[in-house]
């Protein structure tokens, strides 16, 4: 819980009364590898902040059978279908854990009671929508407009992080790119 709150205060102070009344709205959930937190077809019924862990957000490419990662989510990060959260519809897409995984929930019902108690937070969420909704504009430029090189080391740049946790099968996964390729550039980056 200390996490999400110093996470919370570094965009909004929260009073020692709006703290106490954020506390008791959590609940701690923990996943074990493998785990699934939501399934596509399911409706989204808790937000997900990351204590520790790791978590994939993926599609089944129906093609080919294959996961198409959608985003990929560690410590101190959220984890939700933002659409089938906000709307309470089915989601499309399958989060599960690829380690064991702690989180911290909340339900749709007690976040939108929390937005009415504590204003600020209102601030908070839209800030962090904010960066999520900048991170994917960007996901979609370097996807149309950059080779794979440059798509992959603008990841280990931004994301190191996660680069150094998430099976690089995953990474190329969501890169849109081979396994394959992730190691030949890396072999070609160390002998260079």
């Amino acid at each position: 819980m200390e996490a999400l709150i110093k996470n919370i205060s570094q965009h909004v102070r929260l009073s020692p009364e709006e703290i106490s009344v954020f506390k008791n709205i959590w609940t701690e959930r923990t996943l074990e590898k493998g785990e699934f937190l939501l399934r596509n077809g399911d409706i989204c019924r808790y937000d997900n902040y990351v204590i520790s862990g790791t978590l994939k957000a993926f599609c089944i490419n129906p093609e080919n059978g294959n996961e198409e990662i959608l985003f990929l989510a560690i410590d101190d990060w959220w984890a939700t279908d933002i659409y089938s959260f906000s709307r309470q519809k089915a989601s499309i897409y399958n989060i599960q854990a690829i380690e064991k995984t702690k989180l911290l929930q909340i339900s749709h019902g007690s976040f939108q009671k929390l937005l009415e108690q504590i204003p600020s937070l209102e601030r908070y969420f839209r800030i962090i929508l904010e960066g999520y909704l900048g991170t994917l504009e960007k996901r979609i430029v370097f996807n149309n407009m950059y080779k794979a090189e440059q798509k992959y080391l603008y990841f280990l740049e931004s994301y190191p992080d996660i680069a150094a946790k998430v099976p690089q099968y995953l990474i190329a996964s969501y890169l849109g790119v081979s396994a394959e390729f992730i190691s030949r550039i890396r072999k070609k980056n160390k002998s260079s």
